[in-house]
């Protein structure tokens, strides 16, 4: 644990003056956070603590650096660690979302003119080399936000020189080290929703600000794509999809009367009056609807987002107390297996990879089997066949650009 003061730091008192004349959007941004001196310089949750080193380097370079955690808690990227890594469990790499972070992070400082110390990541720099991509600052930024290129990076490639293998070879030859945290604490989903509302307001009036001022990162804001959006995620998405598919509406049973009636009929033969019509009653709720999930086994579908579909997956079956079956699939069904929705954890089974893609094998065997839902984590390349009728299905699909499903409702895991 780092030690610090309470007190508003020191250290980075000159660096924030100057940020004011320097880049109006980042000085308004600072004034959100919390900034004070320690052990060494990193950022945790609203907090940027200032170490000795930080003191060391030379004015314009405290400026930049200052900038840089600055933008790290204004784009979340704190809280945005710490749900990720609460996700993905053991599967989540620590180290690669600090470096996506930190190029980015970088990359839009520099093109806004600010001074960094030497060596410094670099988004346009990270592309090349992990992913072969040679694009303009301008066009990174423009694409390219710290999830979606964390999931892209964290891909596991077939034999070497992989993203995965390059994007640690960069950072070593960077002298990368990690300065972000997670926030500290949980917060529930109401104060997360509430936080993310408050920082996209500060986001705006400060990137206001630098445009009309027209230097600092106000210049190049709008630019951001890593800037967040008010939108569902899609893990309430498939949630509310779900909710609605397995829900039991209760149904009338002709042989169960309704209780209204047994009431009527009891009060007219006591009062001698005509016996009211009969009312049925309703049919106990005792069915337990069924999801199918279909995972695509070809190669596109990593790993990290595999191991997160699941968790929500199960999650959400435990919640609705829902019978849960998986077909895995390519060309046809390679494994099925029916899943006790109590277990606190199930490890996936090592799956098939590779071979074509058809979702009709799948759609037939979950009409088969009469589920209430099916959902589908895939690449949508393959062929569908006609929209059954008796559930919906749910594409839920890593990245999918433009592409549209035949049928059924998309939920877009990188939204």
């Amino acid at each position: 644990m780092t030690a610090q003061s309470d007190l508003h730091s020191s250290r980075a008192a000159r660096a924030l003056r100057a940020l004011a004349e320097a880049d109006p959007a980042i000085a308004a941004l600072s004034l959100w956070c919390r900034h004070r001196d320690g052990e060494m310089t990193r950022t945790s949750g609203d907090m940027i603590t200032y170490g000795p080193d930080f003191a060391a380097l030379a004015p314009h370079e405290q400026m930049g650096l200052a900038a840089h955690h600055i933008l790290h808690v204004a784009l979340r990227h704190p809280a945005r660690l710490a749900a990720l890594q609460d996700r993905l469990a053991s599967g989540f790499d620590a180290e690669l979302y600090n470096l996506v972070s930190d190029a980015l992070v970088n990359e839009a400082l520099l093109l806004a003119d600010h001074a960094l110390p030497r060596p410094a990541v670099r988004l346009t720099e990270l592309l090349a080399q992990a992913l072969g991509k040679t694009v303009t600052p301008e066009e990174a930024l423009a694409e390219w936000d710290v999830d979606r290129l964390y999931f892209a990076l964290s891909k596991t490639d077939g034999g070497s020189g992989g993203a995965r293998e390059e994007a640690p070879s960069y950072a070593a030859a960077q002298a990368f080290e990690n300065d972000l945290d997670p926030a500290p604490g949980e917060a529930d989903a109401a104060g997360e929703a509430e936080q993310a509302a408050r920082w996209r307001q500060h986001m705006t009036r400060a990137m206001d600000a630098g445009r009309q001022a027209g230097r600092g990162i106000g210049r190049i804001g709008h630019r951001l794509a890593d800037v967040p959006e008010p939108r569902i995620p899609w893990e309430m998405l498939l949630r509310r999809l779900l909710t609605q598919a397995v829900t039991v509406m209760p149904q009338a049973s002709p042989r169960r009367p309704a209780r209204r009636w047994i009431a009527g009929s009891a009060q007219a033969v006591r009062t001698g009056t005509p016996e009211p019509g009969f009312q049925p009653g309703q049919r106990p709720l005792t069915d337990v609807p069924r999801i199918v999930v279909g995972l695509d086994a070809s190669s596109s579908i990593d790993d990290a987002r595999l191991r997160l579909f699941w968790a929500e997956v199960m999650g959400i079956a435990r919640r609705l107390r829902a019978e849960l079956h998986l077909l895995v699939f390519d060309d046809e069904i390679r494994h099925r297996q029916r899943i006790d929705p109590a277990q606190v954890h199930f490890d996936l089974p090592e799956l098939p990879r590779g071979g074509g893609t058809a979702f009709v094998p799948v759609i037939a065997e979950a009409h088969r089997m009469a589920a209430a839902a099916l959902v589908m984590l895939t690449d949508l390349e393959g062929e569908a066949g006609r929209p059954p009728k008796g559930f919906p299905v749910i594409w839920v699909v890593p990245d999918p650009g433009a592409t549209e499903p035949p049928f059924g409702r998309l939920v877009d895991m990188t939204a």
